[in-house]
């Protein structure tokens, strides 16, 4: 939470939505953008209505079926996430976060269950998803379900911060979850972020202080979202190539970049990389903070210095 500034708060996207404002005055009004982006975004791409266009277009597998420019919007911005990270964070993962027990949202998903008895293999892949935007059409195979959460709360808090710094004209920042996007001019001093393992920890709670002037900040990891079938601890990042929830050694990935979608591709692939994320992220020049499962905490590309804590 940034010093002075009174934030703004409510659920959201089976999240917590948070707004911080320069101005005051334009808290009001700043806050009917974000929700109407909010509403836009769970319309078009949330997974757990049946009246999104999501799930109409998981449901009419096989077929071209017509979308908005925002699901087109939406897909675009996966399909990219799944082409620069080659395949670490791809939208094909529906079925296996399915059958995995995430298939409503996370508060409603039981903590505890039986065994889950399923043959599960590397999932269908990005490559086969068509878009004509001439037709404002999506494609996907038969039997093909997308998840397009891994970016398009992401892309909710950029178009959200950059909307309300355009109706407004107040610096904002904008968190929905692990996930934080700014626009127009900061406070002094820059945007205050607590990154921690869960977002909803309290601002004196564990974790680490960094102050950013712009851009976006992601956090992703596996120590939030968890259950179990079986005994078998299972989380929501899925790694691609096997169709189940990585085994990564990180617990949480934190990556500042330009965009908050691109900050959260990075966090995300860097999880499901593994032993090799420090080393893909310094040569992509991206800021981050990891922390191993033993709590270990690792930074690479000029990653912020703490703020200290008052």
């Amino acid at each position: 939470m940034t010093r002075g500034l009174a934030p703004v708060a409510f659920p959201a996207l089976g999240t917590t939505a948070v707004m911080l404002v320069t101005d005051a005055a334009a808290s009001p009004g700043a806050r009917a953008v974000l929700e109407a982006e909010i509403g836009a975004i769970d319309q078009a791409c949330s997974r757990f209505r049946e009246d999104s266009e999501l799930q109409r277009l998981n449901h009419r597998s096989g077929e071209a079926v017509g979308a908005s420019p925002l699901l087109l919007d939406a897909i675009d911005v996966a399909l990219r996430a799944a082409r620069v990270t080659g395949g670490l964070v791809d939208p094909t993962v529906g079925t296996a976060m399915r059958v995995i027990g995430y298939d409503r949202p996370f508060r409603d998903v039981a903590r505890e269950g039986e065994a889950i008895r399923v043959s599960i293999g590397p999932v269908p892949g990005w490559r086969l998803i068509e878009v004509d935007r001439l037709r404002r059409t999506v494609r996907i195979p038969p039997g093909v379900e997308l998840d397009l959460g891994a970016t398009a709360k992401a892309l909710c808090a950029d178009r959200a911060a950059e909307a309300i710094y355009r109706a407004t004209g107040a610096g904002v920042l904008v968190g929905l979850g692990g996930d934080i996007a700014t626009a127009g001019p900061a406070p002094d001093g820059g945007w205050s972020v607590l990154v921690a393992d869960d977002h909803a920890v309290t601002p004196d709670g564990p974790g680490e202080a960094v102050a950013i002037s712009s851009g976006g900040v992601a956090t992703s990891g596996t120590a939030v979202r968890r259950w179990a079938r079986g005994g078998r601890p299972l989380h929501h990042l899925i790694d691609p190539s096997t169709g189940l929830p990585t085994d990564s050694n990180w617990r949480t990935v934190s990556v500042a970049a330009a965009t908050c979608v691109d900050a959260n591709i990075a966090s995300t692939a860097a999880v499901i990389l593994g032993d090799e994320a420090p080393s893909w992220l310094a040569a992509r020049a991206l800021p981050a903070r990891l922390v191993r499962s033993d709590g270990m905490v690792l930074t690479v590309g000029g990653w912020p210095v703490p703020e200290a804590r008052c």
